[in-house]
């Protein structure tokens, strides 16, 4: 049988088994298939992340649906971008290329996506009936807060593609694994929560705006920051674990679903405040043992 003028099947002439050269392209040609399916997930990623981008371009105070569909997409985006190095790892499809190409996901669907929406919704739609001033006013600064969202997150992820380089300020338990800074995906996370909390109605008024802006800075701020983030690297999905523990996780993937926009604002908050509170944990034990230190000191 012959197919694009070889034979199938090892009839070349030179043994029934094909030649040693053959058989290394046939493995190659294996093996660079095998990338398609971590490949798949990134192109998910980035999917999602231009599909933000299109519908936080369309939104409006009289269209606000555009801007909750782009945060569900960020939202979506998340396990798409958690899954693409697992089964990287798992199928041993692992490559240079791939996490390059992870990272350009990142900064398009956790990074632009979410500055854009950020920007749309809590700035650009405020009304125009206020005080032309202190509209300007609130539009430059909030242009400001998203530009430093989106470089905060970009300098997050060359940082974090250095590997063990950086280590946490305030080191946490032995034997866990931990973020150091807020993952990008964790911080675009908050603010497509925030929005669907919302349903995509725009801010109304320019007080509440001014509040948007601090969160988005200090969500950049934490980002850049030394402070350690659970990383939940220690779970292995391969591993057994208890009943109880699979329920548990039907019945927050049930709450996720049905009641999406309580329960993703909570969780997105939760995981947020959990490293500014074991900055501050860390740093009171710190003070307290220095100041115990001192008291027994001669």
């Amino acid at each position: 049988m012959w197919a694009g003028g070889r034979s199938v099947g090892g009839d070349n002439g030179v043994s029934g088994e094909g030649s040693p050269q053959e058989e290394r392209r046939s493995r190659g040609k294996l093996r660079r298939g095998m990338y398609i399916l971590p490949s798949l997930f990134t192109s998910g990623n980035i999917a999602a992340g231009y599909y933000a981008i299109m519908q936080s371009l369309q939104g409006s105070a009289l269209e606000p649906q555009h801007f909750n569909y782009a945060a569900l997409a960020i939202g979506f985006a998340i396990p798409f971008d958690a899954l693409d190095g697992r089964i990287a790892r798992m199928t041993n499809t692992a490559s240079e290329f791939g996490k390059e190409l992870d990272s350009l996901a990142d900064v398009i669907t956790f990074g632009v996506a979410p500055s854009i929406l950020a920007f749309t919704w809590g700035f650009h739609t405020l009304s125009q009936q206020m005080n032309p001033a202190i509209r300007h006013n609130v539009l430059r600064l909030g242009a400001l807060a998203c530009f430093l969202f989106l470089i905060c997150g970009a300098s997050r992820l060359a940082r974090f593609n250095l590997g063990g380089a950086i280590q946490p300020k305030n080191p946490g338990r032995e034997g866990r694994k931990y973020f150091v800074g807020m993952p990008i995906p964790a911080a675009a996370g908050v603010i497509a929560a925030v929005v669907h909390y919302f349903l995509g109605n725009p801010i109304p008024d320019w007080w509440i705006a001014v509040i948007w802006m601090l969160l988005v800075v200090l969500i950049g701020f934490l980002m850049v920051s030394t402070w350690r983030f659970w990383s939940g690297k220690e779970i292995n999905l391969a591993n057994r674990h208890p009943f109880q523990l699979m329920v548990l996780l039907g019945v927050v993937i049930y709450a996720m679903v049905f009641f999406s926009q309580v329960v993703l604002f909570i969780l997105a908050f939760a995981y947020m405040f959990s490293g500014i509170a074991a900055r501050f944990a860390y740093s009171w034990q710190r003070r307290r043992r220095a100041a115990a230190a001192s008291r027994g000191a001669p």
